[in-house]
């Protein structure tokens, strides 16, 4: 008996979409539930990032996933999506806590209806709780989990980290958590509700940082370091350094080695000193070592001795990496009305091979039809249905 994990996915933003096309790309049927105009990253798109007319929000986070547009505000509406969760295994949800109560779709509700079910709630702050009605959005969140305070932290000031990396590490969080949710439910027969939450994934990104600085008591100016230092809890030369053009990053490395290979009286004068204590001074002499180096020089030099570096690549420099080429990192796809979006891969291999590609819902409603087919609907009945507005659907279809 083949076995095909079936998705109910009430999910915008990013969050909730990139858990969904996680587990759409390891072959998950997901049906993604929006309303009739469409979910809100079909009408947003930073940095005026269009193909044409197509939002890069969309494309970023739904790979895979079939759209069914309904009203969920009409009882019919609400009827088809019961059903459709009648056949699911899994249903998914990053409303603000009580949204799907009001609709008549609360987890409770479904629990009682379908025991066996796996309910997977991501929100911003938690489903309970002092703060669970405020606003939960991923630089909110690199903010109160202190994220933004450890990676700026230098004499500079803190900094936020230039991309939403709490919002996609919480979309995987939880479809790690469904996974295991559902061997659960295979094993035992027994559903689950997990609950991931933006929170917890800023604060889980930092496992290693937070261990290390509550193991140590009072010491609140830890953050403070020469804005070379990379890290508050490395020892120097971790961190970013300018060179005569570009930049470099340098990873632990032993004093002996970095002095040799520079060449450097100054580092040599230095390396038995406390590296942690002294990390503000060390980092300085290191940034006057390679401030007048150039890259193309440096690395050969560098590899020669086993000394662990990176130069600062762009965005553009990235698609010309030949590991990510050979990675297969990013996969072209054709755009309806012509053009193509570059998107990232699924981050995975099985037996060596990626996920394939198979749709993109680039319409709200794209694939009601086809959904509501499976549940035994005709098309004169999803036709009657759209021509109603409860369900949404592409005019082409006419």
């Amino acid at each position: 008996m083949q076995l095909k994990m079936k998705v109910v996915s009430f999910c915008h933003y990013l969050q909730g979409p990139a858990c969904a096309q996680y587990l759409a790309d390891m072959g998950a049927e997901v049906v993604k539930i929006e309303p009739l105009q469409g979910a809100f990253e079909r009408h947003w798109s930073g940095g005026n990032s269009w193909v044409n007319g197509v939002s890069a929000f969309l494309l970023s986070a739904n790979r895979n996933t079939e759209s069914l547009a309904v009203d969920l505000k009409q009882a019919e509406g609400r009827d088809l999506v019961l059903r459709l969760i009648d056949e699911a295994d899994v249903v998914i949800e990053n409303f603000r806590p009580g949204v799907l109560d009001r609709l008549g779709l609360g987890f409770d509700m479904l629990r009682q209806r379908k025991p066996t079910l796996v309910l997977a709630s991501a929100s911003g702050l938690g489903r309970t709780g002092p703060a669970a009605s405020r606003p939960g959005q991923d630089l909110l969140m690199q903010a109160r989990s202190g994220l933004i305070a450890a990676t700026g932290g230098g004499k500079q000031g803190p900094s936020n980290v230039g991309a939403a990396v709490v919002d996609q590490h919480g979309g995987a969080l939880l479809a790690m958590g469904i996974l295991g949710a559902y061997v659960r439910r295979l094993q035992t027969g027994e559903g689950t509700l997990v609950e991931s939450s933006l929170f917890a994934a800023g604060i889980d990104l930092q496992t290693e940082a937070l261990t290390k600085y509550y193991a140590v008591k009072n010491r609140p100016d830890v953050f403070t370091r020469d804005r070379h230092v990379g890290s508050w809890y490395h020892d120097a030369p971790y961190g970013l350094y300018p060179l005569a053009e570009g930049h470099v990053v340098l990873s632990m490395n032993d004093p002996v080695k970095l002095a040799t290979a520079l060449d450097s009286d100054a580092l040599r004068a230095l390396q038995g000193i406390d590296r942690y204590a002294e990390r503000d001074r060390y980092a300085q002499a290191v940034a006057e070592e390679l401030c007048t180096r150039h890259f193309a020089d440096l690395s050969p030099v560098f590899d020669a001795h086993g000394i662990w570096h990176e130069r600062v690549r762009n965005y553009d420099d990235l698609l010309q990496d030949p590991q990510a080429r050979h990675n297969e990192a990013f996969r072209e796809i054709e755009v309806p009305g012509g053009g193509t979006a570059l998107l990232v891969n699924h981050p995975l291999r099985y037996d060596g091979q990626l996920p394939a590609y198979r749709s993109m819902p680039f319409h709200a409603g794209q694939d009601s039809q086809a959904v509501l087919q499976r549940l035994g609907l005709s098309e004169a009945e999803c036709r009657a249905l759209a021509d109603a507005g409860v369900i949404g659907m592409p005019s082409s279809r006419s």
